[in-house]
């Protein structure tokens, strides 16, 4: 059983012994922390959750918590991550509880906090909610001054509208289309957004794995292995498009006409450069992102920035540098003209406008774009993993190596001419994450599996 504490909020598995899991009287204790942390204006919280298992237990103890800390809170019931981001900022909310695990499996939740803004807290603030909580001198409000729970079911049609809003969205050339797609949607809310979203593009569909149970029909990240079922379902003719979420509807992966992957890294890329064609400027990605947004955004003029792991590091660094658009190569989209957040809908909308202007087929598309492939592999953690003596002892392997560029501002990173490899420890599950780039896969295996063999050698 698991508890993580990271930048990506407090995240882990339900049941178990308090303090190793995410269980009630934890949750209880990190909301508290939050409401102690969180500046008191309108004293209104967001919260929403995706479609899990747990997520009515884990609901009711947040809102009761929050109640008992005499904060109103505004309960959005079933609703994406971006909907909650979106909800604390159209609501002028203190701030928002989003309950999801994001890709996670169906037996993990997480707390993810977030500010004012929507935004998810920086990694400061984070900490010092971790350290209330730790305390744990807790004080709770009076009878007279406890907060009520205001159902509000709008912030649905609300995202859509804002979606439909942005300028370079244009439904009127998507309805001319006629396009038709098959969406999986993994039994979580893009089963209740993506089909109103679609109906106002004027959009087709079926979909695989609808119905809201969070008994996920399968892995729930979107990653070319566990999503048989929809590229069998593209391989039929039927569709122009094939989309698939995470359960909380922040990451998007398309798949091509044809049933092939058009490779969630080449989200980004995609949407970016349709972007870039229109508003010219500077990207951001992570540093486990594809060079494709590089190459792409050089192209058209711009400059290309990484940044460390972590939703709230992008948007940081995107901040910084005045980038007109940014996310992260696990097919996250966070668009500032929309909100500073990753959001499926903002890129399903932009690349279904692009598609339609470009009047090509997705495989078409793909091939316009620099053809780069990514190994993503990744070792379990055991608890004698040193991995402050694994990121030194690669550091040292590269450290005489003219043509190696090292960057350790989050695990370490091998920058080569024509391939890089970069080694860290998740922030959302007890692994470490090996992800290399090269030409062909072969390549991308062989320098992900060097840095394999360090982790192994040394567990």
């Amino acid at each position: 059983m698991t508890l993580i504490k990271s930048i990506s909020g407090i995240r882990g598995t339900i049941g178990g012994r308090t303090g190793d899991t995410l269980n009630p009287l934890d949750i209880v204790k990190f909301t508290t922390a939050y409401a102690m942390f969180i500046p008191r204006k309108t004293g209104k919280i967001v919260v929403g959750r995706d479609g899990r298992i747990s997520g009515p237990m884990v609901r009711d103890v947040v809102c009761g918590t929050l109640v008992g800390m005499g904060f109103d809170v505004i309960d959005i019931g079933y609703a994406t991550t971006p909907t909650t981001e979106l909800a604390v900022r159209m609501s002028g909310a203190d701030g928002g509880i989003i309950i999801t695990a994001s890709h996670n499996p169906r037996q993990w939740n997480a707390l993810k906090l977030l500010n004012s803004e929507g935004e998810f807290l920086t990694a400061a603030d984070g900490q010092k909610v971790l350290e209330l909580a730790e305390k744990e001198d807790f004080c709770y409000a009076e009878v007279d001054k406890l907060g009520h729970v205001i159902i509000d079911d709008s912030f649905d049609e609300r995202h859509i509208q804002s979606v439909l809003d942005l300028k370079l969205v244009d439904a009127e050339v998507v309805r001319k289309a006629h396009f038709t797609v098959c969406v999986d949607s993994i039994n979580s809310v893009g089963g209740i957004i993506l089909p109103k979203l679609l109906e106002r593009l004027g959009v087709g569909y079926k979909f695989l794995n609808e119905q809201v149970t969070g008994d996920f029909a399968h892995n729930p990240e979107p990653l070319e292995k566990n999503l048989q079922g929809i590229m069998d379902e593209m391989r039929t003719g039927k569709y122009n498009l094939g989309i698939v979420v995470d359960p909380d509807v922040d990451r998007l992966a398309f798949i091509c006409e044809d049933g092939r992957m058009f490779g969630e890294e080449y989200t980004l890329v995609s949407v970016a450069d349709y972007v870039l064609s229109e508003t010219p400027g500077n990207t951001v990605s992570n540093l486990s992102s594809t060079r494709a947004l590089r190459d792409v955004t050089e192209k058209r003029g711009g400059k290309y920035t990484a940044a460390a792991v972590g939703e709230v590091n992008v948007t940081t660094k995107m901040k910084e540098v005045n980038a007109v658009i940014g996310g992260e190569g696990n097919g996250g989209v966070i668009y500032p003209e929309s909100h500073y957040g990753r959001d499926a809908l903002v890129g399903i909308a932009l690349f279904l406008t692009s598609l339609a202007k470009k009047e090509c087929k997705v495989s078409e598309l793909r091939k316009k774009f620099p053809d780069y492939q990514i190994a993503k592999n990744r070792i379990d953690l055991t608890p004698d993993t040193d991995v402050d003596a694994i990121l030194v002892k690669v550091k040292e392997m590269y450290a005489n190596d003219p043509t190696a560029q090292v960057n350790d501002i989050d695990g370490v990173k091998i920058d080569f001419p024509d391939r890089w490899v970069h080694l860290r420890k998740s922030n959302t599950e007890p692994i470490i994450r090996v992800y290399s780039e090269a030409a062909t896969m072969e390549a991308a295996d062989e320098i992900g599996k060097k840095l394999m063999q360090v982790v192994y050698d040394m567990q």
